[in-house]
């Protein structure tokens, strides 16, 4: 189950990295959002993907009986997605509100705050 989930992982991260190299905005967020997903996955892999039991303790004992899973990643995880989603709901919004300025999603149009006058004088 770990070479599956490593193999989705580089295809999400390969994939990612496609599209964040694209000049669209919209398409740079989309990578971004695979990547975060690719993140997700490699932290939930890494409390070992098995059966095995809730990771509760039974009343009286020490430690939890038989093999169980290991909830810290499971913790990290939700909450990485809960953080990814706020961020993606922000950028979303900033990215309807740049489109609606500027009317355009090409990075190299956005140059609002560095316009390529100001480059050609610094040579």
């Amino acid at each position: 189950m770990e070479a599956l989930t490593a193999l989705v992982v580089g295809v999400l991260v390969a994939a990612s990295v496609y599209l964040m190299l694209a000049r669209n905005f919209m398409r740079f967020l989309f990578g971004l959002i695979l990547l975060s997903n690719a993140a997700n996955l490699v932290i939930f892999a890494s409390g070992r993907m098995t059966k095995g039991a809730p990771a509760l303790v039974p009343y009286g004992a020490d430690t939890p009986a038989g093999v169980v899973g290991n909830a810290l990643p499971q913790a990290l995880v939700l909450t990485a997605i809960v953080i990814g989603f706020g961020l993606l709901a922000f950028t979303l919004a900033l990215a309807f509100e740049t489109y609606r300025r500027l009317r355009t999603m090409d990075t190299d149009k956005m140059r609002v705050a560095e316009p390529k006058d100001a480059d050609e004088d610094k040579k």
